[in-house]
């Protein structure tokens, strides 16, 4: 449902001037949720955040300074559900599982809403797309030494620790070996002692961008290359420099055949990328040029280029290099060209 902060850490948080903050066990009524999702309580001093509790509900938490933990719930809101995660709470990832999907949908909109009319902006916001389709196509494992044994998996809730995990339910089928293949990548790895591993479920194979692993030597190259062959992976690349590729990894984008950026940005989804890439179509009607900004490796600048010609813009040189290798590897695009450039600091005017 929502991937983003959670707010279950059993470690106290310290003052600025080093003590512990004393923490009081309170009866607490939530009166509204936050836009990360939390629950929010009036207390004596202010608001009280508690993640993993709903408006409504009657709790009992831990409290410190403006922060909860929720120890129980008393009165649950008709809108709590089971989480289909086993680890959902003690992961940092996602953080509503707990919520009716239709009061998130309720809720997320709201947020959206808010968001606008605080700056100053008129606009209506339709109704949530479901853009999960198989599940997320990406994911980024830490991989820890801790004595003996190797741990792969997430960071907790609020915290740098590391939670060992042997699976996601919200992965796309074909990327859950992604945990394996971290393991077994520590095993060729065994001076690491941190490291992570981002993964990328292409149409050719798994794509894996190593990072934190330092200058590899010969036995830790031959080690990934033996590796790469076993489990037929498409690529390994290490702190962005190749290692081996036995066939480039690639995703469909409109006509175009894209082979991304070793552990770029890709929409965490195939669903939502599509959706998002509908809309853009959408609203660019019978335009016979369009600007792209911010335009990534191209998910709307290859598609809009089967019947425009599109000026693509981003700070990210690989990126845009992927982008311009799969326009030209597909005939009969119109024509794109690319501009690295930061948009924050130069942005593009009307005028120019």
């Amino acid at each position: 449902m929502g991937i983003g902060r959670d707010g279950l850490n059993a470690r106290s948080r310290k003052r600025k001037g080093g003590g512990a903050r004393r923490t009081e066990r309170r009866e607490l009524t939530v009166s509204r949720l936050g836009r990360h999702g939390d629950g929010i309580a009036e207390g004596g001093a202010g608001p009280v955040y508690v993640a993993g509790a709903l408006v409504g509900e009657r709790i009992e938490a831990d409290v410190a300074g403006d922060r909860g933990r929720l120890v129980r719930v008393i009165d649950p809101s008709p809108e709590r559900v089971e989480a289909p995660c086993p680890h959902f709470g003690l992961c940092g990832g996602c953080t509503v599982q707990h919520f009716a999907p239709d009061a998130y949908r309720r809720w997320k909109r709201a947020t959206l809403e808010t968001a606008f009319a605080n700056r100053g902006i008129e606009s209506s916001v339709d109704d949530l797309i479901d853009a999960h389709g198989a599940g997320r196509r990406r994911v980024t494992l830490h991989v820890q030494r801790e004595g003996g044994r190797v741990l792969v998996g997430f960071m907790r809730a609020r915290s740098h620790d590391l939670l060992e995990i042997e699976s996601c339910p919200i992965l796309a089928p074909g990327l859950e070996t992604a945990f394996a293949v971290a393991r077994e990548l520590a095993d060729v790895l065994p001076g690491r002692r941190r490291f992570d591993v981002a993964a990328t479920l292409t149409e050719t194979g798994l794509d894996i961008a190593l990072s934190g692993v330092g200058e590899l030597d010969y036995a830790a190259l031959t080690g990934l290359s033996d590796l790469a062959d076993r489990l037929d992976l498409a690529r390994v690349t290490a702190d962005g420099d190749p290692v081996v590729t036995r066939r480039n990894p690639t995703l469909t984008m409109g006509s175009a055949k894209l082979v991304p950026p070793a552990g770029g940005f890709l929409q965490a989804t195939a669903a939502g990328e599509a959706a998002l890439a509908a809309l853009v179509l959408e609203h660019a009607g019978d335009a016979s040029r369009v600007l792209d900004l911010f335009a990534g490796s191209g998910p709307f600048a290859l598609r809009l280029a089967e019947r425009a010609q599109v000026h693509a813009v981003d700070t990210d040189a690989r990126a845009l290099a992927s982008l311009d290798g799969a326009w030209r590897g597909r005939p009969g695009l119109k024509a794109v060209t690319t501009e690295m450039r930061d948009l924050f600091e130069n942005p593009v005017y009307a005028q120019d």
